[in-house]
């Protein structure tokens, strides 16, 4: 059986590729041990399964990009482009938590999401191998980041609000919260919490940045359909 060389390039595709799908799975696993934690009341530094679970997850990570980095054809490149990959992956609740640092709960209950940043970047990665067409892959980029951002908002909503925060009954209203926000159309609901009034600021900026891409979007698609459209016509004519 011949030897397949690494540097076969689609062979490095291949590896590329299944990193970025690994680091979906994994970064899907984190959401479901984190909405789990949420909705139950646990509280994450003290779970054990958890702490571990995100301390593997992040190794990962870290071993993915020296993965990359090892394929790649300029590596001092990649490193440029590709350092806060690491940043990312570094497990530091578990460092925190290890080496006893007080911090306050608003910052460690951020710090629980920074992994799955590594996995919002895989997405967009992928979602650019499934289309031709570099604004609809931007689209369909800023549209996963944007819900993933909703979502993440309204967990973090909940946990800091409910109890404090008598306008936050349950998950619902803390989800039309992060959804209002994010349409900047604004909600009845005002946060009480440091952690609450961060959150809605970050929304309010990321859905006033995104929310014009629809625009641009619908635009471009109604553009290239007439031009494949007078394109059709002239082939027939021919």
């Amino acid at each position: 059986m011949p030897f397949i060389s690494i540097s076969n390039p689609k062979v490095r595709h291949r590896v590329f590729t299944a990193i970025d799908l690994l680091t979906i799975v994994l970064s899907v696993a984190l959401i479901v041990y984190i909405s789990v934690d949420t909705f139950s009341g646990v509280k994450f530094l003290d779970d054990h399964h958890y702490m571990v679970f995100q301390f593997w997850v992040c190794m990962a990570f870290i071993a993915f990009f020296f993965i990359e980095l090892w394929l790649s054809d300029d590596r001092r490149h990649y490193c440029r482009s590709r350092w806060f990959y690491v940043i990312l992956s570094i497990p530091w609740l578990n460092i925190i938590n290890y080496c006893h640092i007080d911090v306050p709960a608003d910052l460690t209950y951020f710090l629980r999401f920074i992994p799955l940043a590594r996995g919002a970047l895989a997405v967009t990665i992928v979602v650019g191998y499934l289309s031709r067409y570099r604004v609809t892959n931007m689209f369909a980029s800023y549209l996963v980041i944007l819900i993933s951002i909703i979502y993440f908002g309204s967990l973090i909503f909940m946990e800091r609000e409910q109890g404090v925060n008598p306008q936050v009954a349950d998950y619902g209203s803390a989800l039309w919260w992060a959804c209002m926000d994010a349409t900047t159309a604004g909600s009845s609901i005002e946060p009480v919490t440091v952690a609450g009034k961060v959150t809605g600021c970050i929304i309010s900026v990321m859905g006033t940045i995104m929310f014009p891409l629809f625009t641009v979007y619908a635009t471009d698609t109604v553009r290239r359909y007439y031009a494949d459209r007078k394109q059709r016509h002239a082939s027939a004519l021919e």
